[in-house]
């Protein structure tokens, strides 16, 4: 996948002389690999005063940056929709490929932690403005998976987080995950997921590593299923729910899910039988700004 960024560029609980909010850019490397260290992830931050908003300056700004990186990078994830234009455009003139994402996980992390250690400490502090308003997504109605990727059976497994130490050496065709020292995860930590297994393994898991993919999400209405949500407001049907079992089963998935912090995953295979993955990503569902 080549070296992935996560940009953030937005107004922040800092005022100038003028009472007008400071904006800042903050561009941090995606870690790929539940093996990357926190302290080897590129970071970049700069602050652009409110009448320098602009694609000109942001284009600018990340030209200083990839000239600081050890490594340019071939995509650029950000969360907030509404800066979408502004981002896509600056990211086109200096040859990225800009997509909105939930997997924003090192940034929102950053960005968490700067709400707390850094803006406060800053003269130009204004309390007042640190509950911005939430991100929202408007999700659209869920769509059935292509007819020819569909799998023939699922299951929602669990593992912990200590066995996901030696990820790396698992043998796994397509695929993405973060280390779970961003979530501050006990080793006995419990991490659901969900298994497809098909005859049709590696397709499915190729079509699916086509899509920016957020996590799986139990909806109980109009009728119980588990839904897929991608990019900014697309959901995929990945198993209707048909008995009393299987939705307690998804339920236990979500509390589980919500003691790991977010933390679960997604597994495509072609039998229970096999080792390998045609497909295993470890997904974050992040309370966005």
């Amino acid at each position: 996948m080549g070296t992935v960024w996560e940009l953030d560029f937005y107004s922040r609980p800092l005022v100038d002389e003028t009472q007008k909010k400071r904006w800042e850019l903050l561009i941090c490397e995606s870690p790929l690999s539940v093996s990357r260290s926190q302290s080897d992830l590129f970071r970049y931050s700069q602050y652009c005063s409110s009448g320098n908003v602009n694609s000109t300056w942001l284009k600018d700004a990340l030209a200083q940056a990839m000239a600081e990186a050890p490594t340019p990078p071939t995509k650029v994830r950000f969360f907030r929709r509404q800066m979408n234009n502004m981002i896509v455009k600056a990211c086109k003139d200096m040859g990225l490929d800009a997509q909105v994402s939930r997997r924003t996980l090192a940034l929102y992390q950053w960005l968490e932690e700067r709400m707390v250690t850094v803006y406060p400490q800053d003269p130009c502090y204004e309390e007042a403005a640190v509950r911005s308003p939430s991100v929202r997504y408007e999700i659209q109605a869920p769509r059935p998976l292509p007819d020819a990727l569909e799998g023939n059976k699922w299951a929602m497994v669990s593992l912990t987080a200590a066995d996901f130490a030696d990820l790396p050496d698992w043998k796994i065709d397509f695929g993405e995950s973060f280390p779970l020292e961003l979530l501050n995860l006990d080793g006995d930590c419990v991490i659901p997921g969900l298994v497809i297994y098909s005859p049709r393994a590696f397709p499915i898991a190729a079509w699916m590593s086509g899509l920016e993919l957020g996590f799986i999400k139990f909806v109980p209405n109009p009728r119980p299923r588990l839904i897929l949500e991608t990019e900014d407001d697309s959901s995929w049907v990945l198993a209707d729910l048909t008995n009393e079992s299987s939705v307690k089963d998804a339920k236990t998935f979500e509390e589980r899910k919500e003691k790991a912090g977010g933390a679960h995953f997604l597994a495509v295979q072609s039998s229970p039988q096999v080792e390998a993955f045609a497909g295993f990503w470890l997904l974050p569902e992040l309370n966005l700004r």
